[in-house]
């Protein structure tokens, strides 16, 4: 009964559930299965801290580079082109090094939520599509990484002057409804925005490791998601 529970929950749950979910070799068993998605998880998640959290690893990446939001991000549009962009461009830098300062003290939380990982978690990530990967950390990680970062980004924006500035004009920005609340604070802006790009990394290397599992080198990913032994 065991092992037809088991091939049947490889070989059958996931058959044909298209090319933006894992499949799961026949005759894997839950043990290794959940093992296959831990170690891709925590592949994922170290190569994501590893890029991003490095100078220019936000700032040079416009996938993840941390803009202005809303109106002022028009606005700095439009300083910029009458020569006024100096100071623009130094808070830019100072929001995207901050995030390049703060994402490494994320990997022990993403490293528990990796290991603690249920058979339920593992099952909702299989089936899932792109946003899977993400759902989980989020679900997981993300209030608790948000206050450890806070104070972090905290820290490094209040090395630059504007910092206050911005909040003052974006607070008032948001009570006439031309930014959106959360985003009237800069350090909590910039820790949301750090977030979003770390999940998204890890999203993205994840799915490279599932369109190439053979060429990840690493055994388990082989054996449950490439026909390895």
């Amino acid at each position: 009964m065991v092992l037809r529970r088991s091939v049947l929950w490889a070989a059958g749950v996931f058959a044909g559930l298209g090319g933006s979910s894992f499949v799961v070799q026949a005759g894997v068993s839950e043990s290794d299965a959940a093992s296959g998605i831990r170690a891709a998880l925590e592949r994922g998640a170290n190569a994501a801290i590893a890029g991003l959290g490095k100078p220019d690893g936000f700032m040079n990446n416009p996938a993840v580079r941390i803009e202005l939001p809303g109106y002022l991000k028009d606005g700095a549009k439009l300083l910029q082109m009458t020569g006024q962009g100096k100071k623009v461009d130094e808070l830019l830098l100072a929001m995207n090094r901050a995030a390049e300062a703060a994402v490494p003290t994320a990997k022990p939380l993403l490293v528990a939520a990796i290991k603690g990982m249920s058979v339920e978690d593992g099952l909702q990530i299989l089936k899932g599509g792109d946003d899977a990967v993400t759902q989980f950390f989020a679900g997981k990680t993300r209030q608790p990484l948000n206050q450890q970062l806070l104070p972090l980004v905290t820290q490094a924006t209040q090395k630059v002057a504007l910092a206050d500035k911005y909040n003052a004009v974006a607070g008032k920005a948001a009570g006439l409804g031309l930014v959106k609340s959360q985003d009237a604070n800069i350090q909590q802006y910039v820790t949301a925005k750090t977030l979003d790009g770390l999940y998204l990394m890890i999203a993205e290397e994840e799915r490279k490791i599932r369109k190439d599992p053979l060429g990840s080198g690493s055994a388990i990913l082989k054996k449950v998601f490439g026909g390895g032994a």
